[in-house]
């Protein structure tokens, strides 16, 4: 089964506001941060969501990074595909254990979703962003890149898709990582303003 390609534009207006252009189904206000100090000072000036909902979805993607960011098997793999310096070991990184023989990347920053259509209830939905090694972010679904780590924007809800789990799973080879052309790269993505 062929995996649908998305394409996503994401458009930096002065202070990093981002759009996204995909499929269009549902909708969602969304912003990316950096880490989880930028999101709190945001939301005491005029951010989308509150200072709880901040930390919500930080410790959502957080979370979503340890179970499921992308594991090489060598820290070159792990830099071929998400730059020099953006990659630790796994041991590291997950707090209850983990290789120190698998390598994935840092989070690089999180995507928050306003959830305010049927599927969300409200809710703020987040993905781990993670660099891309070619000066972008990619979310953890693998299929978006983006060109900042912070910014406000339109997604499509598909963007927030619980991403597949590598955690326990045999940790990408440079044959597999090369295969794939690239962490990130399955979908076609267009940047720039």
């Amino acid at each position: 089964m062929r995996k649908r390609s998305r394409t996503v534009a994401l458009t930096i207006l002065g202070a990093a506001s981002f759009a996204i252009a995909g499929c269009r189904d549902e909708q969602v206000q969304a912003e990316a941060f950096p880490d989880l100090a930028t999101c709190e000072a945001q939301a005491k000036s005029e951010g989308l969501f509150t200072v709880d909902q901040c930390a919500e979805a930080f410790a959502q993607a957080e979370t979503l990074h340890v179970e499921s960011a992308p594991r090489y098997d060598s820290l070159a793999v792990c830099e071929e595909q998400h730059g020099v310096g953006n990659c630790g070991s796994e041991q590291d990184q997950v707090s209850n254990g983990g290789s120190g023989s698998i390598f994935m990347p840092l989070l690089a920053g999180y995507l928050i979703g306003s959830m305010l259509g049927n599927a969300g209830r409200g809710m703020a939905a987040a993905q781990p962003m993670y660099n891309n090694g070619r000066g972008g972010f990619t979310n953890a679904t693998r299929t978006s890149n983006f060109n900042s780590n912070s910014g406000r924007g339109t997604l499509n809800s598909q963007q927030f898709t619980r991403p597949a789990r590598t955690m326990g799973q045999a940790p990408m080879s440079r044959a597999q990582a090369t295969s794939r052309s690239g962490f990130g790269s399955r979908s076609g993505s267009r940047v720039g303003g």
